[in-house]
C-alpha cells in the first residue's frame, strides 16, 4: 500500500527519487522545489509535468520561528511521510515532524561519519578510500537520525572527484536507498536504526579558508584537496595578487626538486606543478575572476610559482 507522500527536493536526484516513488504506487501529494530561477529545476519540471501540487518557497522560518502561512498550507496536503532526496532549505519541526511517519532525508555518506553539507568533498580530501549512502529519520540533530537504509561498499579512487563520486557511483544507488527507505515505512519492514556515537563526525561547509593550498602539505595531500574542491569552490593558490584554482588533477610520481608550487610547464596539455613529494598535473585553471579555461589556454608560465 502506497503513502501520501510530500517531497522536499530539487535537481535530477529530487527528480529521479520522486518519479520512481509515484512510480511504484506512492501518491505524491505536494512537492517542495527552489524558487524559479535561471535554469529550469528538474523536480518542479516533473511536477508540472504529471500535476503535482507545486510549492516554490525560498524559506518556511521568519526571524527563527515558523511562517504559519506554510505551516498550514503544509498540513492541508495530508502528507504521512516527507522525503527529502536532496533538499538545501531549512524545514520548522511543525513541518518536518507533522506527518504520521515524519520525514527521510537521503545523506552521501556512511553515517554517522561526514554529516553536513559537503560530504562528498570532505571524503576524498580526508582520504577515504570507501563510500556509500545512508536514508535517515530526521530528528533535531543535523543528520544525526536514526538509520532507514544503508549502502556502502562504493570504493573511493585516487582520481574521484565530487563529481565522479557522486554521479558515477552513488547517484544510482541512493536513488534505490530512497526507494527501499520510502517502501519500507509503507510496508511496515523499515527499521531505525540509532546511529552510533563512535566515528560520528561533522564537517562544515567546503569554503575558501577550506580548499587554499597549503604548499608545505605532501603532494598526495594537495592532490585530494584539488579532487574534493572540484569542481566547487576549486582549491587555489595565489599568482600575483590573483587566486589560480585548480581542477582535474592527477597525481604523478617523483619530486622535481623545484620549490613546491612552481609551475614546470605543460606535458601535454596538462600543467605540472612541483609539490613536496611529487608533481600535480592540471587539467583545467581558472585565474582570478576569469572563466575555467584548459591548462594550456590559462597562461602560466613555466618557473611561475602559486602562493
Amino acid at each position: 500500500m502506497g503513502l501520501r507522500i510530500a517531497v522536499f527536493g530539487q535537481a535530477p536526484f529530487g527528480r529521479d527519487v520522486t518519479e520512481r516513488l509515484a512510480d511504484a504506487g506512492h501518491e505524491v501529494v505536494g512537492v517542495y522545489a527552489p524558487p524559479a530561477g535561471g535554469r529550469p529545476d528538474p523536480l518542479a519540471e516533473l511536477a508540472e509535468e504529471r500535476g503535482f501540487a507545486l510549492f516554490r518557497h525560498k524559506r518556511f522560518r521568519r526571524q527563527g520561528a515558523a511562517i504559519a502561512e506554510r505551516v498550514d498550507e503544509f498540513r492541508a496536503l495530508g502528507a504521512e511521510l516527507n522525503v527529502m532526496p536532496f533538499t538545501t532549505v531549512i524545514l520548522p519541526p511543525e513541518i518536518v515532524d507533522q506527518p504520521e511517519h515524519g520525514s527521510v532525508c537521503f545523506h552521501p555518506s556512511l553515517l554517522p561519519k561526514y554529516r553536513g553539507g559537503n560530504a562528498l568533498a570532505w571524503q576524498i580530501i580526508r582520504g577515504e578510500t570507501e563510500s556509500g549512502v545512508s536514508v535517515f529519520h530526521v530528528t533535531e540533530g543535523v543528520d544525526e537520525g536514526p538509520l532507514v537504509v544503508q549502502k556502502g561498499g562504493v570504493r573511493i579512487s585516487d582520481t574521484d572527484t565530487t563529481v565522479s563520486l557522486y554521479f558515477d557511483k552513488l547517484y544510482a544507488l541512493g536513488v534505490d536507498a530512497m526507494v527501499e527507505a520510502v517502501d519500507g515505512i509503507a510496508d511496515g519492514s523499515a527499521t531505525f536504526t540509532p546511529q552510533s556515537a563512535e566515528g560520528a563526525s561533522f564537517q562544515g561547509l567546503v569554503d575558501d579558508e577550506v580548499a587554499r593550498i597549503d604548499w608545505s602539505r605532501p603532494a598526495a595531500e594537495i592532490d585530494r584537496l584539488i579532487r574534493g574542491c572540484d569542481p566547487s569552490p576549486g582549491a587555489f593558490g595565489t599568482l600575483e595578487g590573483e587566486s589560480v584554482r585548480l581542477f582535474g588533477s592527477a597525481l604523478l610520481e617523483g619530486d622535481s626538486g623545484e620549490r613546491p608550487g612552481t609551475s614546470l610547464g605543460l606535458d601535454g596539455d596538462r600543467l605540472v606543478i612541483a609539490a613536496a613529494g611529487g608533481r600535480l598535473a592540471v587539467a583545467k585553471l581558472r585565474v582570478g575572476d576569469s572563466k575555467k579555461l584548459p591548462a594550456s589556454e590559462a597562461g602560466v608560465a613555466a618557473g611561475a610559482r602559486l602562493g
